[in-house]
């Protein structure tokens, strides 16, 4: 018979309730009897002991929070009784051990992948557009209808064929799927849009210089079109810099049109037209070869998280994170907001005492930013979080950073900065769900995981994102959103390691080109910058 609760880590003193709980209903765990003292739902947590005000509360091993009133033993914990505190951090203490699972399994694991110049490996073949300042905006909008309807899907969507129906009272069915009548089989083509590139301050265009060139850069990119008004800030040398910094032998093609010396809109549309369409077309003859599973670069990302997140789909993250750092393959975890408490691990992680210092200085100023607008950390987790059982920033950090296993931390980056170490690296993103995975795939992810709880529609331009369920109520209630439901953990049907092997084998089959994501299924293609200077 399935637990009605469950202690995540020895240390801890509240239980994560894995049903909905009656009160009064006696529960048993370790040998020891409680007793709910009012209903309870699902997710939430209830005390293993008596709480006075200021007492610690522990969970995943840290502290979580502190007691705001009396708690009594068996009562479930709220934002009235509970505040948000996490662990003070003053630098490296230790350095902690690994010990790394065993891969021979994964070793000689390979998958069918893009393989480019500079080494890289891609799990997709993409041809993408996109401007360097919003003036052109309209333009790529212009360029989009014209490619999506002439090489990609000449047949209406469905939901045009229902309006379609409803206009003329045909009554006709609508069939659920259409078919795929793209030209180029071997090539998507993707387009960008934004509202950077000037107006704001000048460090602002050159973060979104680095963010579009890391888009270049990406292992999933085989060439780009790029459009410039011509008087922005973010000037074309700018890009062109960015680029030589991340990799000073680029060898892709990039098509860069500016505006202010193309004459005539309709003259720049069709030069660019003609000459993105011979890239196209060459770059669709670019093959899938086997690659080994090293040449994974793999983003781990939470959204719309609930209470189970921390104990289901975040440690499968970990699992595969720690496998891929064991066969010398790449991990990404972004979302700093989201450590808030664990900073003393991930600084022990380290491998260098200068990475160590560089996250911790990363994360003070980002934190300091916040509070100087009148907010916190413990401002993080949202209505819905709360509602499902993540009641502190540092609650739900404890959970979140589950993503990246208990390998090294090989790197830290800040936004921007593309991935150059195999291993876990900590990059510097907002918890904004579309902000992070618009980084990670900007810093080289060819892949993202992307666990939520509570159901996200989000996708990206690039990079395949595959969601994963922290429950089976959200595999079934959203099947076209969830590619993986890891809610067997929670009925102790499955281990962690099981779910992650199960993990990483449908991630070789994403990559490999055989099975499509939801999101890249439903055309969901989110990009958001993270704007962090003031606009003037």
């Amino acid at each position: 018979m399935q637990n009605k609760i469950i202690k995540v880590h020895a240390d801890d003193n509240v239980a994560v309730a894995l049903t909905n709980l009656k009160a009064g209903e006696q529960l048993t765990l370790e040998g020891n009897t409680y007793t709910a003292t009012k209903d309870t739902k699902a997710k939430h947590k209830i005390a293993l002991q008596h709480f006075n005000v200021g007492d610690e509360i522990i969970m995943y091993g840290v502290l979580v929070g502190k007691a705001s009133r009396i708690i009594e033993l068996g009562e479930v914990l709220t934002t009235e009784n509970v505040k948000h505190e996490s662990a003070k951090v003053f630098g490296k203490t230790e350095t902690i051990g690994w010990n790394a699972p065993n891969v021979d399994k994964w070793k000689d694991r390979t998958f069918m992948g893009y393989h480019r110049e500079d080494g890289q490996v891609g799990t997709a073949n993409v041809w993408l557009f996109f401007p360097l300042v919003f003036c052109e905006n309209r333009n790529i909008e212009v360029l989009k209808d014209v490619f999506e309807n002439e090489l990609l899907h000449k047949n209406i969507n469905k939901h045009r064929l229902l309006l379609r129906s409803l206009v003329s009272d045909s009554g006709e069915d609508v069939p659920e799927e259409i078919e795929d009548t793209r030209v180029f089989k071997n090539i998507d083509v993707k387009f960008i849009t934004h509202q950077g590139g000037c107006g704001g301050i000048r460090q602002d265009s050159e973060l979104l210089a680095k963010l579009l060139a890391g888009y270049v850069n990406n292992p999933n990119v085989a060439g780009a079109t790029v459009l410039s008004l011509g008087c922005q800030n973010l000037q074309i040398q700018i890009f062109k810099d960015a680029l030589a910094e991340i990799n000073p032998d680029n060898k892709k093609p990039i098509i860069i049109y500016e505006q202010q010396k193309s004459g005539t809109v309709d003259d720049m549309l069709k030069g660019i037209i003609k000459d993105s369409y011979e890239g196209i077309k060459a770059a669709n003859n670019i093959e899938r070869k086997p690659a080994p599973i090293s040449k994974l670069k793999v983003g781990l990302e939470c959204g719309g998280s609930d209470g189970f997140s921390g104990i289901s789909a975040n440690p499968t993250l970990g699992r595969v994170s720690d496998i891929l750092a064991a066969v010398g393959g790449t991990a990404i975890l972004s979302e700093f907001p989201e450590l808030c408490g664990v900073e003393q691990e991930l600084v022990n992680r380290c491998v260098n005492d200068e990475d160590g210092k560089k996250f911790l200085d990363l994360m003070k100023a980002y934190e300091k930013s916040v509070v100087d607008a009148g907010s916190g950390f413990d401002m993080n987790p949202s209505p819905g979080n709360i509602k499902d059982g993540l009641i502190t920033d540092a609650m739900k950090s404890a959970g979140a950073a589950k993503k990246g296993g208990s390998s090294p931390v090989v790197d830290v980056l800040d936004y921007g900065e593309y991935i150059h170490k195999p291993g876990l690296n900590l990059l510097c993103t907002p918890g904004n769900d579309v902000e992070s995975t618009t980084a990670m795939a900007g810093s080289g992810a060819n892949v993202i995981l992307f666990t939520t709880g509570l159901g996200t529609p989000t996708g990206n331009p690039v990079t395949p994102i595959i969601k994963v369920a922290s429950n089976s109520e959200l595999a079934e209630k959203m099947p076209d959103i969830i590619d993986i439901d890891t809610g067997a953990v929670i009925r102790g049907e499955k281990s962690i390691e099981e779910m992650g092997d199960t993990m990483l084998e449908h991630i070789l089959q994403v990559a490999s080109g055989e099975v499509q994501t939801k999101a890249m299924a439903l055309n969901q293609s989110d990009f958001i910058p993270w704007k962090r200077g003031v606009s003037l």
